[in-house]
């Protein structure tokens, strides 16, 4: 009764939805003998599916949504960029606005027609260019530059649900705006082929939390923020929280010029709630706490070569969807693209650093790590979840058996003739090169990438017994017209952590009702959490996924009307 109580109290101090609101509304579970969820990078739903037949896209979008305010008050006329290849020059000057200057009205816009899939915008995997590379001088694929997508800047963003800051508190300002031919993407057009997988579209899907890919990651496996223990509080150059303005935002950028000019900190933890010293003072309006909510660094290996050891998370301990399934024991494993390599697993699957000690041979390898740790230069190291967590220290028997790379994962697809070999549960994370993420990868080249990888599972045994979720782990900076729940007059599960806006999500299944269905249902990326505890008859890790829909709902859902 005290546990409740507290649970209770804590939903209450966040602002979450009453638990069993919608929960409880799910239909009959089909028999799903092998679940497979690919987490991809950064686009929001509008980005990509917003043309999708049959979805609430970017044609349901208010201009109200879609109109972009300035800090003053009044829309912009003309969008700012700073893309250099959306700049002008090299394009035209058609709009002017005080001190912009642009080929863009304020109002969203197709990427493709500036930067389409064959341009030469891509950085070498060993660079990083802030403002992307101009076409003519880097690899094939269409890349634009990465644009800011951190916890608070993203509530700034959506202004209560007005959907309408995205462009004035972002670095990429006007690209925020932009969108994919959806008809265009190789996803699109492997599921309109003759003999398409049966497929549903969730079009009301938000990402679990505000901000970025870290913290995402956490709420997909956890529902909860990363408690940082023993944060330092003090001040000083090892204190890691965030300082924020009235209106909450962390950081200063070209559309945004906040009234406490350099004082504002954007760090890797949430404001502190009591501040002190010389720091600004709490903003009452914003979470606070000692909570990790920006890009951190695990204390175990893989992690980011250099990183100083104040900005490494300590070894969590809070419960997650691994160790409900390992206690009901259900197989799975999350299988991590270049997983083998960062981790220093040499001869593992998907090592491929040679079997010279000392040296990493691979020539994609990070230049910075040090033998065994020979990490692809675009592997992500605060995408591994699971690594945060002691249980899955280096060394235990969980990490050997659940934390495994992707070549594992095809390697098993490709064994499937008779039967198929998957595991229950598998989590699938591809490389950087293949995750979709702006800035250094390319949204065509990686949905290329997922279409392998769907199309391989559908020709093989798995095909008829296996569901497969393929969602992304946030917006990545992109407008998208749906106010999440809890922001403006959009009722659901919500907390002071989000969700956060709206993103691409499929559901490949056999047990589908049509070929192509639509489905409306609520979710974020918690349902995900919700569905494998209805499937295995888990109890909830934490608040959220208890109040979440599962997505078994996708499975009453209908073929869309298609006027």
């Amino acid at each position: 009764m005290i546990r409740r109580l507290g649970a209770l109290l804590l939903g209450a101090t966040l602002g979450v939805w009453p638990a069993g609101t919608l929960a409880g509304t799910s239909p009959h579970l089909p028999d799903l003998q092998h679940i497979v969820i690919v987490y991809l990078e950064n686009h929001s739903f509008d980005n990509l599916y917003g043309g999708w037949e049959g979805v609430n896209g970017r044609a349901n979008a208010t201009a109200g949504k879609m109109t972009q305010l300035s800090q003053a008050g009044p829309a912009y006329l003309c969008l700012l960029q700073n893309d250099v290849n959306l700049t002008s020059p090299p394009q035209p000057v058609t709009c002017t606005d005080g001190n912009i200057s642009s080929n863009f009205v304020n109002a969203p816009f197709n990427i493709d027609t500036y930067i389409p899939p064959s341009a030469t915008t891509c950085p070498p995997p060993s660079v990083f260019a802030a403002h992307g590379v101009k076409d003519g001088s880097g690899l094939p694929g269409g890349c634009t530059e990465d644009l800011v997508h951190r916890f608070y800047q993203e509530q700034y963003q959506l202004n209560a649900g007005a959907q309408n800051r995205y462009v004035q508190g972002s670095d990429a300002v006007g690209l925020s705006m932009g969108y994919y031919n959806t008809q265009a993407l190789p996803i699109y057009q492997y599921l309109h082929q003759d003999g398409h997988p049966n497929y549903a579209i969730a079009d009301n899907f938000f990402q679990g939390a505000f901000g970025g890919s870290f913290l995402n990651h956490q709420w997909l496996i956890a529902a909860a923020a990363p408690v940082w223990a023993g944060a330092v509080n003090d001040g000083s150059a090892q204190d890691l929280h965030s300082a924020l303005d009235a209106n909450g935002m962390p950081n200063n950028y070209p559309l945004y010029a906040s009234p406490l000019g350099t004082s504002v900190k954007d760090q890797q933890e949430t404001q502190s709630c009591n501040p002190g010293g010389t720091r600004p003072p709490v903003q009452p309006a914003f979470l606070c706490g000692d909570y990790a909510v920006n890009t951190s660094q695990p204390t175990y290996h893989p992690f980011a070569p250099g990183t100083a050891s104040f900005r490494q998370l300590p070894p969590l301990t809070n419960a997650t969807i691994g160790d409900r399934l390992s206690a009901a024991h259900v197989d799975w494993a999350w299988y991590s693209g270049g997983w083998s390599n960062a981790a220093g697993e040499v001869g593992a699957p998907g090592w491929t650093n040679g079997t010279t000690p000392g040296t990493c041979t691979d020539p994609n390898h990070n230049t910075a790590d040090v033998y065994p740790y020979c990490g692809d230069f675009l592997f992500q190291y605060h995408h591994q979840p699971f690594n945060y967590y002691a249980s899955y220290a280096p060394g235990t028997l969980a990490r050997a058996k659940h934390l495994r790379d992707e070549a594992e994962f095809t390697s098993l697809v490709q064994s499937s003739t008779q039967t198929c070999n998957l595991k229950r549960v598998s989590f699938v994370k591809p490389i950087g090169e293949e995750n979709e993420h702006p800035g250094y990868s390319s949204e065509p080249n990686g949905s290329d990438a997922l279409v392998n990888l769907l199309s391989g599972i559908e020709n093989s045994a798995c095909a008829g017994n296996t569901t497969v979720i393929v969602t992304y782990d946030e917006f990545g900076g992109q407008w998208d017209h749906m106010a999440p729940p809890g922001q403006g007059s959009t009722a659901g599960p919500h907390d002071a952590f989000g969700p956060g806006t709206r993103i691409p999500t499929l559901v490949l299944a056999p047990h589908l009702g049509g070929q192509f269905v639509v489905d409306h249902t609520q979710y974020d990326t918690t349902s995900i959490m919700a569905t494998l505890e209805r499937v295995y008859g888990l109890a909830p890790v934490a608040t959220r996924d208890a109040q979440v829909n599962s997505l078994v709902n996708v499975f009453s859902a209908q073929p869309p009307t298609i006027s």
